[in-house]
């Protein structure tokens, strides 16, 4: 008879301690059985705790780790889970597959690459080489860029990656995000199919193609599918609802053997279509894995139930969703405030008046957050948190007048407002095609000894410094600047910058041109305030300095108010939030309410706005806009606000009026004081 002995189970008490720290939700998605799991995940409800249990479960239950697939958005994401998963249980996750898509897809295509043309010795382009070999299939591909506007490579290279990201031609591409370019399609099909092709002649891959040669690799060798579909037991997914095309393509294909796929996401926090994000994959899961088992985590550790309830109202006006109420955890508090005010400079006072008045209350800058739409947004409220001395740093970027294309147009204005400022003619002729340092340098010391620069630049002799290929452009140049002499209006002069050259140039060179055309038109709309460009730079030089090429944001300080867009802000959370500018055309912004798709993700990005809030909301709204043309501008409030209930909000009035101010002066002079309002506090929270 042959002999018998029972092997002792890995699975003790201790060894699933963890376990008695979840909820009843986390419990569920941590200890789910096999097969396809949807784990719908709202704001502040512990999902990476969730994940990381059921990692830790996985493996004490006895599940190999290197059978197991951990894919995260970041490095640094897949690290703490792992670190994390080894301090819940006492066995060794270090053979756990863990990381980005990108870094999943370089080990297997290290592997198996070579039957998809990939030598495993092949070298990955970052993204700066990626362009500059971009650059040089421009210049190969003969395209006459020195007598037509032609995307520069920066730009390439982000119509070459949503192309490989969204599996969507190159004529879409075109049509839907650089309609500028669509009449170029044809040269830039050339440049793109070269660029390919010298990447595959020099083994070199840029980070889209570690994608996109993955996907090959899986949908054309079917025994290699297998074989990775069989090694992966389990396949775990984080922030599902951002993937792409190729990257939920790559999941299903991963997963399709043992069909153990959990993915985590929150279809309420899908905001970055703008980087080829597919929302689609997240919210047609169900229909992709009819078996699948969904568990929602919907208890919210963050915020009062009062900002709970407000969020929870607006997001169901959205009709593609996945159902779930975030329900709150903590007691309750105030009620989200909404904050009439009589215009955008009344607007930016309330901010620094209540950031103020909340460090008297016992908050600390670093309690409290001033989240916005568009980066332009925050223009007005920098400048008066600089004239209070409030510590303040702007996350994710620059100050909004340290950034380049801000002050590339204002170089403009200062060089017709004082021909003799030597920076801004040497900014600003650096902007024209094949213009450099010692070309500009050239041309200010000739126009410099004129009594009149901007007259001395238009003369044939200021021409001849420039070689005969960049003439055409320095004559447009020198058009601009005399229509700018004859203008006194700030907001005009910007205006016809953008329109008489900058907007080309922005579109060519800047990968995200949309994005800064809008903060030019918000810096225009921002002078309308201004009668002279004196008063204008006079204030904005209070907000950034002019004479260098980059400025260390924010102050030397060790508490400071946070200023961020809201897309900056996703995954972080704050006492104390305010939401500036909900007024209609500003948030939701003009561009996203052409339809159904683009208004229901902006909605989202409002979503995403107010679950920040731990303690306290407050929702400013402009109801004027103040122009020097036009006068007070009306605006009608945000349709996020309009479209909720009225007990899910509460007024707050400012019981002192703000003072008028001169027309033609700015918004308040640097050396004048300003008023402050009595700001009552809302009612107090019910015991």
């Amino acid at each position: 008879m042959a002999r018998k002995f029972t092997l002792r189970s890995r699975v003790t008490p201790e060894s699933l301690a963890f376990l008695r720290e979840l909820n009843a939700e986390q419990m569920a998605a941590a200890t789910a059985p096999g097969g396809p799991i949807l784990v719908v995940a709202g704001a502040g409800t512990g999902k990476t705790r969730a994940l990381t249990s059921r990692l830790a479960w996985l493996i004490a239950n006895g599940v190999d780790p290197s059978r197991i697939l951990l894919v995260t958005f970041t490095n640094r994401a897949a690290r703490e889970m792992l670190d994390r998963a080894e301090l819940l249980t006492p066995e060794d996750t270090s053979h756990v597959w863990g990381g980005t898509f990108h870094h999943i897809a370089n080990r297997l295509l290290r592997k198996y690459g070579r039957r998809v043309g990939v030598r495993p010795d092949f070298t990955i382009l970052d993204r700066e080489d990626a362009r500059d070999l971009l650059g040089l299939c421009v210049t190969e591909a003969g395209v006459p860029v020195k007598e037509r506007r032609f995307p520069q490579k920066s730009v390439l290279a982000k119509m070459s990656s949503f192309v490989a990201n969204t599996l969507a031609p190159l004529a879409d591409v075109l049509d839907e995000r650089f309609p500028d370019f669509i009449d170029d399609g044809e040269p830039i099909a050339e440049v793109l199919d070269l660029y390919a092709k010298r990447k595959r002649q020099r083994h070199l891959l840029d980070y889209d193609d570690l994608l996109a040669d993955l996907r090959t690799l899986l949908r054309d060798h079917d025994d290699i599918r297998e074989r990775l579909a069989e090694q992966f037991l389990h396949v775990l997914v984080d922030e599902y609802q951002d993937t792409n095309a190729i990257q939920g393509e790559v999941v299903d294909m991963l997963a399709g053997r043992h069909r153990n796929v959990c993915v985590v996401g929150d279809d309420s926090q899908s905001i970055y279509s703008f980087r080829g994000a597919r929302f689609e994959n997240i919210l047609g899961f169900r229909d992709r894995y009819p078996d699948v088992r969904e568990i929602r985590l919907e208890t919210n550790y963050r915020s009062t139930p009062e900002i709970l309830r407000l969020a929870n109202g607006s997001i169901a006006m959205n009709t593609q969703r996945l159902p779930k109420e975030l329900r709150a955890s903590r007691p309750s508090g105030y009620r989200p405030a909404i904050v009439p005010c009589h215009d955008h400079l009344m607007q930016s006072r309330f901010v620094a008046e209540y950031v103020l008045h909340l460090l008297d209350e016992g908050r600390t800058l670093e309690d409290i957050a001033v989240l916005y739409r568009s980066h332009w947004h925050s223009t007005e409220i920098q400048l008066e948190l600089s004239r209070r001395n409030i510590p303040f740093k702007v996350r994710g970027g620059l100050r909004f007048f340290e950034q380049a294309h801000v002050k590339d147009v204002v170089a403009f204005m200062r060089l017709v407002h004082n021909p003799q400022d030597e920076l801004a003619w040497m900014r600003a002729l650096q902007l024209l095609p094949k213009v450099g340092g010692v070309l500009s340098r050239r041309c200010w010391m000739l126009v410099s000894e004129a009594e009149d620069a901007v007259q001395a630049a238009q003369g044939a002799e200021a021409a001849q410094v420039f070689p005969r290929h960049a003439r055409p452009f320095y004559g447009q140049f020198v058009e601009l600047i005399a229509a700018l002499d004859e203008m006194d209006s700030p907001a005009d002069i910007i205006g016809e910058t953008l329109r008489g050259f900058y907007d080309d140039y922005m579109t060519s060179k800047f990968e995200n041109a949309r994005m800064r055309r809008e903060d030019v038109k918000g810096l225009q709309a921002f002078a309308e305030q201004y009668a002279t460009p004196e008063a204008f730079l006079a204030d904005v030089a209070l907000a950034g300095d002019f004479s260098t090429e980059t400025v260390v944001e924010g102050p030397d300080a060790d508490d400071y108010l946070t200023l961020s867009t809201i897309h900056q802000a996703k995954g972080l959370e704050w006492e104390v939030v305010l939401i500036p500018w909900l007024a209609e055309g500003y948030f939701p912004t003009d561009f996203a309410i052409n339809s159904v798709e683009d208004e229901e993700e902006e909605r989202r990005v409002f979503h995403v706005a107010v679950t920040r809030a731990k303690d306290e909301l407050y929702l400013a709204v402009p109801q004027t806009r103040r122009s020097q043309s036009r006068g007070f501008v009306l605006m009608k409030p945000s349709r996020f606000l309009t479209e909720l209930s009225d007990e899910l909000t509460e007024p707050m009035e400012l019981e002192q009026g703000l003072p008028e101010l001169i027309a033609g002066e700015g918004p308040l002079p640097a050396a004048a004081p300003a008023a402050t309002p009595v700001l009552p506090l809302p009612d107090p929270p019910p015991t």
